[in-house]
């Protein structure tokens, strides 16, 4: 059985403590007991794995990615319902997954991070947690940027007297039938969560949404597998890798659109407007949902029931800024007031500002957010950073992406950073960093790379841009070629020490 979290007055010695028990999480842990390397714990905040589909159980919640390439090269499932698969499902194949692999053992649950500091003269992290100490040669976070909901910041939202729960943290005793809700928000889970909020609050109640800016919203087309399909793909070999390789070669294809050729997008664009077109007649409600700017340049999101919601007669699509909520209701900058009973925060999450950043802190003193803060996220290959030694970040800076499967992505870096791990018991490592040349020309041609891309050129301003403007959240290019970038552990870029400490050479013995 897995583990609980638990007190330890001494550090548990650790060759590599893995954070978060998601997809990345997951995939590390597996791929590191495969090479050998079995010293290993994998500490999660929440009870259970599954990372972004254990936690959010808001109504509607499904990927918005073929499922046959959602999933891990490695661990194919013949079983998927349907092309997009709901939350549920996505959890159970996370555990079933991680059942198979007989890792649950090393995993700890209810366990989050207080605090990592890089110790010099052990070549080790320090790391304290919620449920002890311990002091691990590598950190690899798999924390990832959908963990930490990002409340918004209204006037008057701390007192209001109803409910009020963000989507990522959906509150399941609250019934909702015949209520007055409202809905902040307008991204990818209000989209999916607010077609099943009207009909939950039935004809008695009513759903405000409000919309900052609309989205571009392309049909989806869902489909379940028979039970014929889902044979076959038990039964007939290389069946179903066949058919993931044909959802990856299509998906691929839609990257020099967003990459290098935005202009191409105005076939998504069309095929949003006939989406917008076959649900609304109202001219003044297809004005407030017909973007402005060019379609990739926010998240492009699939619904087939968004539309039809926004046009039921128990929703109001609201677009006047939020002036303040009260106890009761919600206020617009027009001096309107809608009373509610229900407040649902779907605001998004600290893509760029990873809260897990505020606990790490480094060789030189400084906490990764620090750094970052500095000039905005970067990281080598979207991997390993700076100033931190033996800290790989999986889903780092520049490695997200707008067009497939964020799986590929955390497969190629835990290639990468498993053939890492190898090199420093192959070669006696005590700590490896990249060096600040390295980073800087890595981050400079990624910055290049963005400047034609939609996310630069498309008129928007997203999620996807800091503080700073610049886009450290997105990799500018095709999925292969990140892949190839990370073929191998190039030591070449890095400074590396020897061991030093006896506590270290024990810890490889």
């Amino acid at each position: 059985m897995p583990k609980k979290s638990r007190p330890s007055p001494e550090p548990i010695l650790v060759d590599h403590l893995v954070v978060g028990a998601g997809f990345a999480g997951l995939a590390a842990a597996i791929k590191l007991q495969e090479a050998g390397e079995r010293d290993f714990v994998v500490i999660e905040k929440d009870s259970d794995v599954g990372g972004t589909w254990h936690i959010n159980t808001y109504p509607g919640a499904e990927c918005d990615v073929p499922s046959q390439l959602y999933s891990y090269s490695f661990a194919l499932n013949p079983d998927w319902s349907k092309v997009y698969s709901p939350q549920q499902e996505i959890w159970e194949y996370t555990r079933k997954v991680a059942e198979d692999a007989q890792v649950l053992d090393r995993f700890v649950f209810d366990t989050a991070v207080l605090d990592a500091r890089w110790d010099a003269s052990a070549q080790r992290w320090q790391v304290s947690t919620t449920g002890g100490q311990y002091a691990a040669r590598t950190i690899i976070s798999g924390s990832g940027g959908l963990s930490e909901p990002r409340l918004p910041e209204i006037d008057g939202i701390d007192g209001f007297q109803g409910e009020i729960f963000h989507s990522a943290r959906w509150n399941h005793d609250v019934d909702l039938a015949g209520k007055r809700v409202a809905v902040i928000g307008t991204g990818a889970s209000a989209v999916q969560l607010v077609p099943e909020l009207q009909k939950i609050v039935g004809h008695l109640g009513h759903v405000d949404v409000y919309q900052r800016t609309p989205n571009w919203i392309i049909p989806r087309n869902e489909r379940r597998f028979t039970a014929l399909e889902k044979a076959a793909f038990r039964r007939v070999p290389g069946l179903q890798r066949a058919a993931r390789a044909a959802v990856y070669a299509q998906l691929e294809g839609r990257a020099p659109a967003f990459t290098r050729f935005p202009q191409l997008l105005q076939v998504v664009e069309r095929q949003c407007r006939k989406n917008i077109a076959k649900a609304i007649s109202d001219p003044e409600l297809v004005a407030k949902v017909t973007p402005d700017y060019r379609a990739g340049c926010k998240r492009i999101l699939i619904s087939n029931a968004w539309y039809p919601a926004l046009a039921a007669d128990n929703v109001d699509l609201v677009t006047d800024p939020i002036a303040k909520v009260t106890g009761n209701a919600v206020v617009t900058a027009d001096g309107q007031e809608r009373e509610i009973d229900v407040l649902v925060v779907a605001t998004g999450f600290y893509v760029t500002e990873p809260p897990i950043a505020q606990h790490i802190t480094g060789r030189e003193g400084r906490t990764l957010a620090d750094v970052w803060g500095e000039a905005g996220m970067a990281a080598y290959k979207g991997t390993t950073m700076h100033g931190f030694p033996n800290l790989f970040q999986l889903v780092g800076p520049n490695t997200a992406l707008g067009h497939s499967s964020m799986i590929f992505i955390i497969e190629s870096q835990v290639r990468y950073v498993v053939e890492a791990a190898r090199a420093m018991r192959r070669e006696g490592l005590g700590a490896i960093e990249p060096t600040a040349e390295a980073q800087a020309a890595w981050t400079a041609e990624v910055q290049e790379r963005m400047k034609p891309t939609v996310w630069t050129t498309g008129g928007c301003a997203s999620w996807y841009l800091d503080k700073f403007g610049n886009n450290t959240t997105l990799w500018p290019g095709q999925t292969f070629t990140f892949r190839r970038h990370l073929s191998k552990f190039d030591a070449e870029a890095y400074d590396v020490a020897a061991l030093s400490t006896p506590v270290a050479e024990e810890a490889l013995a």
